[in-house]
């Protein structure tokens, strides 16, 4: 008798301690916090538009990210150039860095205000675009998020 007692106890134990667990280790925070969104945009400079599509960025795409950063829509923007690029890899890639993404109604908000501060609609910003082809193409477009360890 005393030994079904105690076997009764035992698979009790054993039965029990693997639903335990489960629920400590849940309880423990995960290691990492999300932090901020960066959009990557990858892209290949033709030859001989180098010249041509840093003009562009240097003047009207930093416009642009300033006019972003002084409404809060975006926290920062950096152009990288791909010092060694290898075969098909872009060589330039633009990142702009926000917060957090707009739902619908802020993204018609902004693109009003945008429209307005450009002084064109979007079907002209759409034409100017597609005229960049002449020497640039955009290749590849990542969106990252920031983790950091807590």
């Amino acid at each position: 008798m005393k030994l079904t007692k105690k076997l009764m106890i035992a698979t009790a134990m054993l039965v029990t301690t693997p639903m335990a667990l489960p629920t400590v280790a849940a309880a423990q925070e995960f290691p990492m916090v999300a932090g901020d969104y960066s959009q990557v945009s990858g892209i290949f400079v033709k030859d001989g538009g180098a010249f041509k599509y840093a003009t562009h960025l240097a003047t009207k795409w930093v416009d642009v990210q300033e006019f972003a950063k002084s409404k809060g829509w975006i926290s920062d923007y950096k152009i990288l150039i791909n010092e060694y690029p290898r075969d098909g890899e872009p060589t330039i890639y633009l990142m702009t860095t926000f917060s957090r993404m707009a739902d619908a109604a802020e993204g018609e908000r902004r693109n009003k205000e945008y429209d307005a501060y450009m002084k064109s609609s979007a079907e002209q910003q759409i034409a100017e675009s597609g005229n960049r082809a002449e020497y640039r193409t955009v290749q590849s477009s990542m969106l990252l998020r920031e983790y950091k360890v807590r």
